[in-house]
């Protein structure tokens, strides 16, 4: 048997390594992606303030931090039984797709797209940011900046912070927006749906027109038929802040649909000694291992998912998009690799909803809060985060302070698909021990669809901490491995 370990793996959030375990033929046994990182939130979140938790919680990571602010005080408008005034929760609705369009775009460009802009077995050294300038030209690539630039400077405008917002609290948000910054943030709208419209030009240009591309996509290499989930609105149409949980089979059927306080009837959790992720599963189905099919619990989320729970778009050229995806590529979607053709359709929805918002009379009111007045216990909210279904619960005593936090993250929903996804891809570009660089990162590229948020996703405690200390001389000779629980 051999080992070959990709460490690290890279254009994620958080880190990981691959181990990809070789028979005597030379052909792949078993490839795990390995998380080796605890951030162990959901322990010292207890003993806190519960209204603290917003600010806490956005700190598990600089990427998405939106995500898990907005999950979090959605959470304490429920552990207050505190219902926010109508024009908070568009204000809300409109800090969250704005974020929602800037984190695409950041995968979209600079995550995910090396792989397709500049081709997935091109060197290291071409696929990053260099690379993407050579392929677009850095006009395109500074069109990118900017945009991501304007739509952070909107929320450091309505959050308070650039990366870590603290305008969400108990009932609403902390400050109206006034006339003045609307217009700002009406024109940063009208140039977000045309940053959006270019970028799907450029996915199709690039990455559509390329048979190549389109078979790796389509490829039984990505494919799983699993179930998936997502939040829809009372249509069955995508909706990133608010909605019931729906999910359907690997057929495309209506499996469920539940309100986040059921979360646990459906939702179960497994956990494996190799990592400090845990696999969520359909609790009905039990835990079958690392299978697909209509008989797994194993589900997705994410953006393919999304869309694969979504009866249709609530915006007309995030619709028309949507169309056109599955006029090509079917429904439900089963590609993995087909999340990258689905975060661009999202990033449509997005700029058309910032638009509808800014737009809305209700955004100028200064009708922001309602106070809270209810003595705390149990409190329950989720968001789609870039990533996918992200879910906050919190139980306190009755001064609000937090006994017990779960947290179950876009990432964990994902993580069992995500291993099915490694191994698959593994198992189906490596024969007779024919491996180099580029198929390496074409391994990469299963997990890389999904976005994936380690820093967000590690919640499982296994009762030892594995580590590797390596021992080298002032010269950079190395002279020991000293190993503990590995």
């Amino acid at each position: 048997m051999k080992e070959i370990i990709i460490d690290p793996i890279t254009r994620l959030e958080g880190h990981g390594k691959i181990i990809i375990v070789m028979n005597d033929e030379g052909n792949v046994e078993r490839a795990y992606l390995h998380i080796p990182e605890l951030r162990g939130f959901e322990k010292f979140a207890e003993g806190r303030a519960v209204e603290d938790m917003p600010q806490i919680t956005s700190r598990i990571c600089g990427v998405c931090p939106m995500a898990h602010h907005m999950a979090s005080t959605k959470t304490l408008d429920d552990l207050y039984k505190c219902k926010p005034t109508i024009t908070a929760r568009k204000i809300r609705e409109l800090m969250y797709n704005i974020f929602m369009l800037e984190d695409h775009a950041l995968h979209v460009y600079l995550l995910g797209g090396p792989d397709f802009i500049v081709g997935p077995t091109s060197s290291k050294e071409e696929r990053n940011i260099i690379g993407i300038i050579n392929k677009v030209g850095k006009e395109n690539v500074l069109k990118v900046i900017s945009m991501r630039k304007k739509l952070r400077e909107i929320n450091l405008m309505l959050g308070g912070k650039t990366i870590h917002p603290v305008s969400g609290v108990p009932g609403g948000v902390s400050r109206p927006i006034n006339s003045d910054e609307l217009e700002k943030i009406k024109q940063v709208a009208n140039e977000s749906i045309e940053f959006a419209r270019f970028t799907l030009k450029l996915f199709k240009d690039i990455v559509l027109s390329n048979d190549q591309y389109l078979n790796l996509i389509t490829s039984e290499a990505y494919t799983h038929r699993t179930y998936y989930m997502g939040l829809v609105d009372e249509k069955n149409r995508l909706n990133f802040y608010d909605g019931k949980i729906r999910v359907v089979d690997p057929r495309g059927n209506e499996y469920a649909k539940f309100d986040v306080h059921q979360y646990a009837e459906y939702i179960a959790e497994h956990v494996e000694p190799w990592t400090y992720i845990k696999f969520p599963f359909l609790k009905n189905f039990g835990w079958k291992g690392f299978v697909d099919g209509e008989d797994s619990g194993i589900y997705s989320v994410a953006p393919l998912a999304r869309l694969n729970v979504s009866d249709s778009l609530p915006t007309h050229e995030a619709q028309t998009a949507f169309e056109e995806m599955i006029s090509m590529l079917g429904k439900p979607i089963h590609h993995t690799l087909a999340n990258h053709w689905a975060r661009v359709v999202e990033m449509i929805y997005s700029a058309e909803r910032i638009q509808e918002l800014v737009n809305d009379p209700d955004i100028l009111d200064s009708n922001i809060r309602n106070i809270p007045t209810s003595v705390p216990s149990e409190g329950m909210g989720v968001v789609e985060a870039p990533r996918g279904t992200l879910i906050h619960h919190y139980i306190t005593d009755e001064r609000g302070v937090v006994k017990q936090a779960n947290l179950i993250v876009a990432t964990q929903n994902n993580a069992a698909r995500i291993a099915l996804s490694i191994d698959k891809a593994a198992k189906h570009l490596i024969r007779q021990g024919q491996v180099n660089e580029g198929l390496l990162n074409m391994v990469e590229m299963a997990f890389r669809a999904y976005d994936p948020c380690h820093a967000c996703g590690t919640h499982t405690l296994p009762g030892n901490m594995p580590f590797a200390m390596y021992i080298y001389d002032t010269n950079g000779k190395l002279l020991n491995i000293v190993k503990h629980n590995l």
